[in-house]
């Protein structure tokens, strides 16, 4: 236990405490388990099998692997990666770069038209698609630009960014926090919104901070927190966090179970802060009673499987795509990116 964590008084363990660490590891049992099975089942745990958790580490999640391929694409200057990461996030939807793409070819800054752009998604809206991802709200920003339609504003938002060179400002940054703050200054990003874009961009080379740096809890995460602890004690819930990051092998061991890792890569802060998360939903589930200030007490999404396998690939320099090749080369249903 770190120095700072001695000096406070402890958090007290709720009776579902033990969940946390169950579900990581199942969780991550999964993801192992559809590298050789792709049509399933991969568990036991009717709850997982039933409904739509995230993956026990957030960078192999199906729409972070679509990010960090995209990042790692033939133009890496810092301007390219800002702009592509964050149009890219503001919709958080595959299906909505994909459609941009197809009706534009290559996407990149140098062509960026904010009319052409909203032109495109006015039309794919009126048409009956949904351009943005239910995984988490985005603010209009509409008090801010004056527009009706929220992706308007949001291309505002993005056109303002790049004219401000806030790209610069993030690559020179010396902490991830510093590249939080910066975020967190943007017109409608709150501190969610501004640590996910801050893991976001720290995945490419834009900048290489390690994840155990920093951390801020969001809505879901501290529901999961008031759910696996009684009482914080002095801890934050960052602290809690950290804590949990700092211990995983101690507490999996506690229960006879083996500590997931990325092909090596222990859990990060920002996964254990996910974690926390998909805990609080599940926990919805196996133990309704509990209740916290969301109000919360279903979760809304199935689980449906992708129709095919998700080739992976994971930022340079974690150094653990080689050893995911060794590992799945001779795995029919996983493709690796070369």
């Amino acid at each position: 236990m770190s120095s700072h964590f001695k000096r406070l008084s402890p958090p007290k363990k709720s009776q579902v405490y033990d969940t946390y660490w169950n579900f990581a590891v199942e969780r991550n049992n999964v993801f192992i388990r559809r590298l050789t099975n792709f049509q399933g089942p991969w568990t036991d745990d009717l709850v997982i099998r039933s409904y739509r958790f995230t993956n026990t580490f957030r960078a192999s999640d199906r729409v972070s692997q679509y990010l960090i391929n995209l990042q790692y694409r033939a133009d890496q200057s810092p301007e390219e990666i800002f702009f592509k990461t964050l149009l890219f996030k503001i919709f958080n939807k595959i299906e909505t770069y994909n459609y941009l793409e197809r009706a534009l070819g290559t996407i990149n800054f140098a062509r960026f038209s904010e009319e052409q752009f909203d032109s495109l998604l006015s039309y794919r809206m009126a048409s009956g698609h949904t351009i943005y991802s239910p995984a988490y709200i985005m603010p209009s920003a509409g008090n801010v630009f004056g527009f009706k339609l929220k992706h308007s504003n949001h291309l505002a938002l993005l056109t303002r960014l790049m004219k401000d060179k806030i790209y610069l400002r993030i690559a020179n940054a010396e902490s991830l926090e510093a590249v939080y703050e910066i975020l967190l200054g943007c017109p409608s990003f709150g501190s969610f919104l501004a640590f996910q874009y801050t893991i976001d961009l720290n995945y490419s080379d834009l900048i290489n901070f390690s994840e155990m740096d920093f951390v801020v809890a969001g809505p879901g995460a501290k529901n999961g927190i008031l759910k696996c602890f009684d009482s914080l004690g002095d801890f934050s819930y960052e602290d809690v966090i950290r804590f949990m990051a700092e211990n995983q092998e101690k507490e999996c061991e506690r229960l006879g179970l083996q500590s997931p890792t990325l092909w090596g890569r222990r859990l990060q802060l920002i996964d254990c802060q996910n974690i926390f998360c998909e805990v609080d939903k599940y926990l919805r589930v196996t133990h309704p009673q509990l209740s916290v200030k969301s109000g919360k007490t279903r979760i809304k999404q199935k689980f449906h499987a992708p129709k095919e396998p998700i080739p992976f690939f994971f930022p340079l320099k974690w150094g653990i795509n080689s050893k995911i090749e060794i590992e799945c080369q001779e795995r029919e249903n996983v493709n690796i990116f070369s």
